[in-house]
């Protein structure tokens, strides 16, 4: 049953909407936005690919630059040891040398002036002396730095790059008489060459070309010397002596041909590379066919005992001289050969039928 519905009924009507008004930006309070960070990621397959790329001679130098040349030191138990014991052992010159300059003073004024006046000259030697070890391993970190970044951008090709570490070293070599033709060329060129690799190439030419002349002059008469001695000297003390002491000459030598002398700590630093690199590459390098020619059939078994150890010790000199070379150039070897012990001592080899 249905009740009817008596109230009145209204029609249906349509309403217009005001358009919305926009915001007051003022009144509204966005929260700032943190910026988007973007992290790169390290792709080990990319770097391996790259590293596979420069050849197993230019990975070898670079590694072996990373162990000496560019290698920080660690912060562990050996280094906090080694550190306190340092500083226990200043502080006892400290309190020695305090204790000397007052008993001066006790004895006479004017003595103990004197150690006073001595004691400032030896601060001021050993401010120096921190510096120029403090320059010397800056250099040798430059050094390497520039070798790896070059082979990068020769394989690259990447021009910037390229003009950018080019003037770098022509920069190092700028006081260097030897090398004012190439930096001419060098400069010639730059504006010429499009081409990133062939600049890398025409300054490895150009400013490298005489320095590693000379080094290859150095190596061969510190074999001379090593082989000549070891095959005269009458006690094999004498010979080890001479051998250790033409290995620290030429490592400077070459250090100082392509960066600059070397202070202890800097030296330090290039003989673990030096190292590093005979340990990479096996010392005593197959490519040269040493072994074969020193045991057997080849040069120890034609001269005499004292010749034949003469022989080996200016081979193993040559090799070190090389590997001194790989890892103190600032460039990687491109368009010069990288040089053999045939080729920087052929005297060595004169001996064979």
């Amino acid at each position: 049953m249905t009740i009817p519905d008596d109230r009145p009924r209204t029609r249906p009507r349509a309403f217009r909407l005001a358009p919305a008004e926009p915001p007051d930006p003022a009144a509204v309070a966005l929260p700032p936005r943190a910026p988007a960070v973007i992290e790169p990621q390290d792709d080990p397959f990319a770097r391996e690919a790259a590293r596979a790329a420069l050849g197993p001679d230019e990975t070898a130098v670079e590694d072996a630059q990373a162990l000496g040349m560019q290698r920080r030191g660690r912060r562990g138990w050996g280094t906090l040891f080694v550190s306190a014991l340092g500083a226990l052992a200043s502080l006892g010159l400290w309190l020695w040398v305090d204790r000397l300059v007052e008993d001066l003073f006790a004895r006479t004024p004017a003595l103990g002036w004197f150690g006073l006046g001595l004691l400032a000259l030896a601060g001021v030697a050993a401010a120096a002396l921190l510096v120029k070890e403090t320059v010397g391993v800056l250099r040798q970190a430059r050094v390497a730095r520039l070798h790896g970044a070059l082979a990068a951008a020769r394989l690259a090709d990447d021009r910037d790059a390229a003009r950018r570490l080019v003037a770098e070293v022509a920069a190092l070599y700028a006081a260097r008489p030897e090398t004012a033709r190439g930096r001419a060329e060098l400069r010639q060129a730059s504006g010429e060459i499009v081409d990133g690799r062939d600049l890398i190439d025409i300054a490895e030419s150009a400013l490298l070309r005489p320095i590693d002349r000379a080094v290859a002059a150095d190596i061969a008469a510190a074999a001379k010397r090593v082989s000549l001695v070891t095959a005269i000297s009458p006690r094999a003390v004498i010979d080890l002596v001479f051998v250790a002491g033409q290995i620290v000459w030429l490592i400077r030598r070459i250090a100082e041909r392509y960066s600059g002398r070397p202070g202890l700590l800097g030296f330090l630093k290039l003989a673990r590379s030096v190292g590093a690199h005979l340990a990479v590459t096996g010392g005593m390098a197959v490519g040269d066919s040493l072994v074969q020619q020193v045991v057997g059939h080849g040069i120890a078994a034609k001269l005499s005992a004292r010749l034949g150890e003469g022989v080996l010790n200016g081979m193993l000199t040559t090799r070190v001289g090389l590997s001194a070379m790989a890892v103190c150039r600032p460039m990687p070897f491109a368009v010069e050969k990288a040089p053999g012990v045939k080729d920087v001592a052929p005297f060595l080899f004169k001996a064979e039928g």
